[in-house]
Parts: structure tokens; sequence; C-alpha cells
């Protein structure tokens, strides 16, 4: 009995072969792109989601938001002079 697992529950063996086959065909430029496609789209809808709770945020401050989901406290303070509990 075959106990292999994808790695979705959702998708089936032979859709993760197809796939995991695919990027191993993929040149280090083509995983590159896709990566910082998908990073872009994750700080886009990051930032949609600052911008519905803080409609009447400036700029700066849903920049500032934004990189709070990514850099420490201390660093948004000493850098930015800001912290999200402001």
């Amino acid at each position: 009995m075959n106990r292999y697992r994808t790695q979705s529950p959702d998708t089936s063996v032979a859709a993760e072969r197809v796939l995991v086959r695919r990027y191993r065909e993929m040149s280090p430029h083509e995983k590159l792109r896709i990566f910082r496609q998908l990073s872009r789209t994750t700080q886009e809808l990051a930032l949609a989601g600052i911008r519905r709770r803080f409609p009447t945020a400036s700029t700066r401050e849903l920049q500032l938001r934004l990189a709070a989901t990514r850099l420490d406290r201390e660093i948004l303070r000493a850098a930015f002079d800001w912290s999200d509990s402001k």
C-alpha cells in the first residue's frame, strides 16, 4: 500500500507529481519570477487589509503598518520613530 500523502489534502497524487516535475524543470530565473510575483501579491493583499482596518490612515501610516508585518517593533521605533500602538 502506498502511503504517500500530498502536501495539500485537496491535491491528487498525480497532480502533485506534475507540479513537482514542472518545478524541477524551471530555470532559477523562472522560479525567481514566480517568487517575486507571489511576494508582490502578498504585499498587495496585506496592504488592502490594512486599508480596510484603517480607512483614514495616511500613506505613510499605511506603509509603516505594512512594514510592521515584517519588521520587529524595536526596528520600527528606531528607524522610523513609529510604533504600531500609536
